[in-house]
């Protein structure tokens, strides 16, 4: 009761009947026969756990309403979203979370961050933003969307958090088909419970009406009540059930079912030898013969056998999943900050990509969204042959990009990045520049060291590019004139910069 006397609007979550709890007396009538189930049926790889289903909470209401230690929010990258959990948890918390909110500056997709619960019963508030979905990068999407639930929970570990309500985060207005959305995050849910169960007492789903059902019809696969549901749930499983956390399995880690379970393959034999195990055991079941080839990619790399072919093949889906997040994310941001653009051609007719040092923020910025942003931008430009122009033009130690993210950019990017790369006109240099581009180009990556030239002022790029077909930075012009004369500086910079 309130101080008024009136009922009070929020929700005790102690008072909830937990998912183990539901239907409790029609299912405990299967459990008599718990032993014969265990040694005849083909068991889940999610397994029945009373244990674990006691934490768990299924309800339909207003995740704002619930006292739990903290609630989650779900909104934009701005943290301003619009959507009917927003709005509940804004109205009822008060003017101070907004306040709070400007503080953290953003959310980037995936990510996690807390406020204060404020006027709210929940002491904290758990923010974080959903994927936009599009069927063309669902990969993409699913990873982001099990990095929300994993990182909420994991942030609710860090602070001890006794309690989360999750409302269900794929909101409707960013286009996640509700069933494959609560797929990931019941697996992610149970994965987390029975690797650090013991650090968080309930976990409560707070949905609408129109995702209760759904819900319903899924939980018992992932939070089988009894061994017969569990049994009964095992078919209708998805193909990918994540790994060992709940993580989906991207392309190069994506299980495989042998064709011959019984038959040793390639080297099999050799390899069981050497870890001296018996595997006479394993069933011939489906489940029995899973096997995760990347880490045997691995070991052949290390043996020295993985043929270059198949390095190529590995490094190229590798890239893939970098370039479907990269089309996939919203980069506006790095794009605002006009550091890289493209211009005209060069005297060879090949395309010109600019580089503004003094543009990159990098102590400021997400480094692996400009990453993303550099691979979204330069896809399409490098299928053909172009040259780089980076002006280090008045650059401070904010604006230096280190040599880890450098050759973490150089191992990402495709062949064909580097195969058309003809040249890296690298503008105003400093004798510092000068020294850490020739270590890096030496002992981090190779066949770059040819085709980087300093060049010391505008008049010698000119021999290699017309400067009709550069947009110049004004800030370089002046120093260009300040530093080697008027002699082109006086050309007109792009009105865009």
């Amino acid at each position: 009761m309130d101080p008024l006397g009136a009922p009070s609007q929020f929700v005790d979550v102690d008072t909830l009947p937990s998912w183990g709890n539901s239907c409790e007396d029609q299912l405990n009538a299967s459990d008599s026969a718990a032993e014969t189930y265990q040694e005849e049926t083909l068991r889940s790889p999610f397994l029945y756990n009373k244990d674990i289903n006691g934490k768990v909470v299924l309800w339909k209401g207003d995740v704002a309403l619930l006292n739990c230690t903290a609630i989650v929010n779900t909104s934009n990258e701005s943290l301003t979203d619009k959507n009917p959990v927003s709005d509940s948890i804004f109205m009822l918390a008060g003017p101070d979370l907004k306040e709070d909110l400007q503080k953290l500056r953003g959310c980037r997709t995936g990510e996690a961050k807390l406020t204060k619960g404020f006027n709210l019963a929940a002491r904290f508030i758990i923010h974080t933003v959903g994927p936009k979905y599009k069927s063309r990068y669902r990969t993409a999407a699913e990873s982001s969307l099990y990095s929300c639930y994993r990182n909420v929970l994991q942030l609710a570990k860090e602070q001890s958090m006794s309690s989360v309500g999750f409302c269900v985060i794929n909101s409707a207005k960013r286009g996640y088909p509700l069933e494959d959305a609560t797929h990931i995050a019941l697996r992610t849910v149970r994965r987390f419970l029975e690797i650090h169960g013991e650090t968080i007492e309930k976990v409560v789903f707070a949905v609408s009406e129109l995702e209760e059902a759904t819900y319903r019809k899924l939980l018992p696969l992932y939070f089988p009540r009894s061994l017969k549901e569990e049994s009964r749930s095992l078919p209708y499983l998805p193909a990918d059930i994540g790994n060992a956390e709940g993580e989906p399995v991207v392309p190069e880690r994506q299980i495989r079912i042998s064709e011959k379970p019984g038959a040793p393959e390639d080297n099999q034999e050799e390899e069981d030898e050497g870890l001296g195990v018996d595997l006479s055991f394993i069933g011939s079941h489906a489940f029995a013969r899973m096997e995760g080839d990347i880490d045997k990619q691995r070991r052949l790399i290390l043996q020295g056998q993985l043929s270059e072919a198949a390095l190529q093949k590995q490094h190229q889906r590798n890239y893939n999943r970098w370039l479907c997040q990269a089309r996939s994310e919203d980069l506006s941001d790095i794009a605002s900050l006009k550091a890289l653009y493209q211009t005209g051609v060069d005297n060879c007719g090949r395309t010109v990509m600019v580089v503004v040092g003094r543009n990159i923020p990098v102590t400021l910025i997400d480094m692996d969204k400009a990453l993303l942003y550099f691979i979204h931008v330069m896809d399409h430009i490098a299928v053909k042959e172009y040259v780089l122009v980076y002006f280090h033009t008045l650059t401070s130690e904010y604006n230096h990009l280190d040599s880890d993210f450098l050759k973490k950019l150089y191992d990402v990017v495709d062949v064909k990045y580097k195969r058309n790369l003809k040249a890296v006109y690298f503008v105003h240099p400093t004798f510092r520049s000068k020294v850490s581009t020739w270590f890096f180009t030496t002992f981090s990556v190779s066949g770059l060291k040819d085709k980087i030239h300093h060049v010391d002022s505008l008049h010698q790029l000119f021999s290699a590019i017309s400067p009709e077909q550069i947009d110049f930075p004004p800030f370089v012009l002046e120093y260009d004139a300040r530093e080697n004369g008027p002699y082109y500086a006086s050309y007109p910079p792009s009105p865009d910069l």
